[in-house]
Order: structure tokens, then C-alpha cells, then sequence
């Protein structure tokens, strides 16, 4: 007999816009099997009014309170209420400040949202996400010298996807997919800026995403697209190319976007590291 999952109210309160507290949380729910969060995410909660509706909300589904609230006045109101409630509230930055300060020495100086200041590191993600989007899935082939990161991979190997992370952590990445019959060799090998990365999965895993794919367009099944055979043949083209030019081949087939994402991180940094020391 299977056992259904279980469910629990999670409410996540935020003076900004919730992120933090949505990674935290969703980090610390996947250790647990079979039980699943149900969210009510606040952000941008920055008055008594605006937390109001959040405490109302709390009321009426009780169960577990994140938040992250500089001010003060409010962080009491909230744990105010929900020790009323019986619920169990708890502020995700508090240790980390505390060991700052402890450490530091120093007083820190209450700013909502400041993780999110327009400065430097900011524009330079945008920057490098208008520069990802432009150059995703080969649809400029112009400006490749100017991407810290070049994916390439066949169809299905999750390049789009890991492309917009990298961006997101300020790397510019361009991705460009390897197509039977359209070589884009030359291009590439005579790149000399940019970290160019290999991303490759099991013949069994890129039909099976390809497969649903077809479904999900309502296209023609029968294809050698979806032929375990060709699909075979692109992924030792994939891993031929890669291994010639000593590119770094990362096999998505078990990792997460994330997962693939931190390999290339770390591959970027060492590189850069390498080319300084020279």
C-alpha cells in the first residue's frame, strides 16, 4: 500500500523580495521524504500594515514562520503573534549576523533589501543576461570572444538553462548547440577568450527528453532525432570534439541545473586564477 504525502503550511516573510528565504527553506524540505511545504511567500513586507495580512494569513493556516526583517519593530510583532499562535518562528539571518558582528566586531546598520542594491555586481548580471540571451542556442554567431563561458552540447543537454544561471551569477555565457550535418567546429576552435565546456547525458537519457519533447510539439515520432542509434552517434561526435581540444566535458545525465552550473563556476575560476598567474 502506498503512503500519501504529507503537508504543512510554510510561511516565509521577507523585507525584500523572499529569495533567501524560498532557497533555505526549499534546501532544507528536500531532506525530508514524503512531506511536502505548502508556501505563502510576503515580500517586500516593510510596514506594520503590510504585515498584518501576512499575521492574518498565519492565523488561519498555522505551521512553520522564516523570515528576514532588519526592523526591529516588526521582527517583535511577528514573533509576538506567532508565540500567541504556537507557531515556531525563526529569523534565517540572525545566526549568520550574529557571527558577523561577533566576528567584525562591529555593529551592523539595518538596511531592507540591502543584498539588493543597484551597484557594480548588479548591472554586471544584467549585463551578462542580455549577452546570454542574445547568444543562446547559436542565434548570433557574431561576439563570441567577448563570453567568459561557451556551452556546447547536442540538443537536450540542458544548455539553455544552465546558460541563464551562469548569467545570473554575472558569467556571460553564450551556448551552442551541436547539430548533425552543421559543423561549427572552425568557429570554435579558434576561440581563444572564453572557457568553452562540453555538456554531454547517456544516448538512453537525451531520447527519453527528446521523446517528450516531440509529445509536447505533437511532431512526427519517428525520427532520427529520437533514433537511439543517431543520438548515439552525436554523443561520441560531442565527446570526440571535446576530448581533442582538451574542453572540459561535464555528463548532465544525474545533476541538477545547479549541480552543473558549480562544476563550471569552478572550472571558470580556476582558469582565471591560471591566467593570472602567468
Amino acid at each position: 500500500m502506498s503512503v500519501g504525502r504529507s503537508y504543512f503550511h510554510l510561511h516565509l516573510i521577507s523585507d525584500a523580495t523572499g529569495e533567501t528565504l524560498i532557497a533555505t527553506s526549499r534546501a532544507a524540505a528536500a531532506q525530508f521524504e514524503g512531506i511536502s511545504a505548502i508556501e505563502h511567500v510576503y515580500p517586500m513586507v516593510r510596514s506594520t500594515r503590510q504585515l498584518d495580512r501576512a499575521l492574518s494569513e498565519i492565523e488561519h493556516a498555522p505551521g512553520i514562520v522564516l523570515y528576514t526583517l532588519v526592523e526591529r519593530d516588526l521582527a517583535e510583532l511577528l514573533e509576538e503573534t506567532c508565540r500567541t499562535l504556537g507557531c515556531p518562528a525563526l529569523s534565517v539571518l540572525e545566526p549568520v549576523h550574529s557571527l558577523f558582528q561577533s566576528y567584525l566586531g562591529t555593529h551592523s546598520t539595518p538596511k531592507p533589501g540591502a543584498q539588493h542594491v543597484l551597484n557594480a555586481d548588479y548591472f554586471k548580471r544584467i549585463d551578462a543576461l542580455n549577452y546570454t540571451m542574445m547568444h543562446d542556442d547559436g542565434q548570433v554567431f557574431e561576439g563570441f570572444e567577448e563570453a567568459d563561458v561557451v556551452l556546447v552540447g547536442i540538443s537536450r543537454t540542458s544548455k539553455t538553462p544552465t546558460s541563464i544561471y551562469l548569467a545570473n551569477r554575472g558569467i556571460k555565457t553564450a551556448n551552442i548547440p551541436l547539430v548533425p550535418g552543421i559543423t561549427v567546429v572552425e568557429l570554435l576552435e579558434a576561440l581563444r577568450g572564453p572557457l568553452i565546456v562540453g555538456l554531454v547525458a547517456t544516448p538512453e537519457r537525451i531520447v527519453a527528453l527528446r521523446q517528450n519533447r516531440l509529445i509536447h510539439l505533437n511532431a512526427d515520432e519517428d525520427s532520427p532525432y529520437v533514433d537511439r542509434v543517431s543520438v548515439a552517434e552525436e554523443v561520441a561526435f560531442s565527446r570526440k570534439l571535446c576530448g581533442r581540444n582538451n574542453w572540459p566535458l561535464i555528463d548532465v545525465t544525474r545533476r541538477s541545473i545547479e549541480e552543473t552550473a558549480a562544476a563550471i563556476i569552478e572550472l571558470h575560476r580556476a582558469r582565471r586564477l591560471a591566467q593570472l598567474a602567468q
